[in-house]
């Protein structure tokens, strides 16, 4: 997390208006404030599924959560791609911020210009850090995501002029979220990198993988960037059913952690060497705190997900199940993927850690 550095009155006064943000509970007013005062201009998402409002309903892909149950607590109960039961973090932050309740996916044939001019998502469901692990899926790589923004600057200059679209860029609050798929859809399933590289080498490689694409990201005008870590792994149920356990994989919650400090090493080097503004989430703690004190957050259950037995379905598996009578009280949506509940929890966390970069 990035480090405040509280310099002048003004700014101590917003600090502490935004304390509230540490224990869950956002003042959106406030954070309007802080995002008109530090001219915040859009948010655009790089990702997987965690932060994919529907881009891979465009690609020829089984990666695709666009039918119900998924949807359910969406507005009007209408399944959209999102991999939940309503809206993702990236969503909730677009709304602390002022503009949308709902981030469109850039893919979307019918995008508004208000869209473009306050931010869309590139992400794709099942993409990694590793080129291999999307192309195992037929998805988005983080390199054509950024393709993609490419062709979103283009409509932003046509739509508002190539110095204010600069300048739009230049304010914007990027995220990226994305590691997971990395290691469950690539190097613990395929025999192709696990023959390549030991764990901690392709840890290695992940996280220089990442370094170069957030260098490619500054080049293209992104100077505001949240990067959210890794959840732990070992906690989801699908993993702790392959594993048959009970309680959390701790194989799986140590690399983990270990990928996630490789990560955040590789942020504090381009924070020097780039100047550029970059906060980190901490998805580990987050959802790791939310399992071990559940009480805390008016949670329930957070060993099975909420769409049919909790335990091993996600996707294609989950389309047409039962679900649970109240998401709002689980960790986890299917066996991988959090419950809007959860992810308001972590945009919580986010909207402070873009406070924190903004500031410092």
């Amino acid at each position: 997390m990035v480090t405040m550095m509280a310099r002048t009155a003004t700014i101590l006064v917003l600090a502490l208006a935004l304390m509230p943000l540490l224990s869950g509970a956002v003042d959106t007013h406030l954070v309007k404030q802080l995002a008109a005062r530090f001219n915040v201009t859009s948010v655009l998402v790089f990702g997987d599924s965690s932060v994919d409002p529907g881009n891979n309903n465009y690609l020829a892909t089984q990666m695709k959560g666009n039918f119900l149950p998924y949807g359910k607590d969406f507005f009007r109960g209408r399944p959209t791609g999102r991999f939940s039961n309503g809206r993702l973090a990236t969503d909730f932050i677009a709304e602390a911020l002022g503009y949308t309740k709902a981030i469109r996916p850039f893919l979307n044939k019918r995008l508004r210009p208000l869209d473009i001019l306050h931010g869309v998502s590139f992400a794709s469901a099942a993409s990694g850090y590793d080129e291999l692990t999307a192309n195992l899926s037929n998805v988005l790589p983080l390199s054509k995501q950024l393709e993609f923004f490419k062709h979103y600057k283009l409509r932003l200059n046509q739509l508002v002029g190539a110095r204010k679209a600069e300048n739009i860029i230049r304010n914007a609050a990027a995220v990226m979220s994305m590691g997971t798929n990395d290691f469950l859809q690539n190097y613990y399933l395929e025999p192709i990198r696990s023959k390549q590289y030991t764990l901690e080498e392709y840890q290695n490689y992940l996280a220089s993988c990442m370094y170069n694409n957030v260098k490619t990201m500054h080049s293209l005008g992104i100077t505001r960037l949240v990067v959210v870590g890794v959840p732990p792994l070992g906690c989801m149920p699908l993993v702790r059913t392959l594993m048959d356990q009970e309680t959390c994989v701790e194989k799986y919650n140590n690399f983990s952690s270990s990928f996630n400090s490789k990560i955040k090493m590789k942020l504090a080097t381009l924070r020097t060497t780039l100047g550029m503004k970059i906060g980190y989430v901490d998805a580990y703690g987050i959802i790791q705190g939310a399992v071990n004190n559940p009480k805390r957050y008016g949670l329930t259950e957070t060993s099975k997900g909420c769409c049919g037995t909790g335990t091993v379905e996600y996707g294609d598996t989950c389309k047409g199940l039962s679900t649970c009578a109240d998401a709002s009280k689980y960790a986890f949506w299917d066996a991988v993927h959090p419950t809007e509940k959860m992810y308001e929890i972590i945009a919580d966390k986010a909207i402070d850690s873009l406070r924190q970069q903004l500031m410092g």
